[in-house]
């Protein structure tokens, strides 16, 4: 689980993207956003849902920078969203002392 916090601390994305992101965080419904992100019949758990977004942006943040003419900035946001809340509910690992 650790590496799900390790994967999502090292992104780096451009900061209009991250900031339309957090904008959108108030308006989050977990149940009706994500399985219509994820295409799911039921919600998985945060860190099945983390580990499919985090594979998804993944994909999109590689065509936004080869500047296809499929990418979609509104689906890339949307996902931004869904993982930015989902890593919330993420239990947090115990700090090493």
């Amino acid at each position: 689980m650790t590496d799900l916090f390790e994967l999502i601390s090292t992104l780096k994305r451009p900061r209009l993207l991250i900031r339309a992101a957090r904008f959108g965080q108030g308006e989050y419904n977990r149940s009706r956003d994500l399985k219509r992100l994820m295409r799911a019949a039921v919600v998985p758990s945060p860190e099945q849902a983390l580990q499919r977004l985090l594979a998804e942006e993944a994909q999109l943040e590689a065509s936004r920078q080869e500047g296809d003419a499929t990418y979609s900035l509104m689906r890339h946001i949307e996902i931004l969203i869904a993982m930015m809340a989902e890593v919330r509910l993420l239990p947090r690992p115990s700090a090493q002392v």
